[in-house]
């Protein structure tokens, strides 16, 4: 298995647990209240799962759905990372979100560079 494959299938993973959690855990319901956006929630739940389906389906079956869903979840993360900011988070609580942005931009310019161009 090669880095790609495997950072692929970790940030696959974590969305998944990250998308479920966002209709399931009170910590998430009440982290989203924090943020002052409890109506998108939900939404950011869907667009988690979306994400990850694309990654981990878009590895197999369409490098065009790998890219794409990397890429959404880059904007998707780099959004959460500047909500932090915004609300004053500490680099200890906005590092996940700029992580996943990172591993998620990876994904999106491999990929890319290697099967789209």
């Amino acid at each position: 298995m090669n880095i790609l494959v495997a950072i692929i299938w970790f940030t696959g993973l974590a969305f998944v647990f990250f998308g479920l959690n966002c209709f399931y855990s009170s910590f998430i319901i009440n982290e989203f209240k924090r943020y002052g956006l409890p109506k998108y929630r939900r939404l950011t739940g869907w667009l988690q799962l979306l994400g990850a389906f694309g990654l981990l389906v878009g590895q197999y079956y369409s490098k065009l759905l790998l890219f794409a869903a990397a890429v959404g979840l880059f904007v998707l993360m780099l959004s959460g990372f500047i909500v932090r900011l915004k609300i004053k988070d500490n680099v200890i609580k906005s590092s996940p979100s700029f992580i996943f942005a990172v591993l998620n931009l990876l994904i999106a310019i491999k990929v890319y560079t290697n099967y789209l161009i």
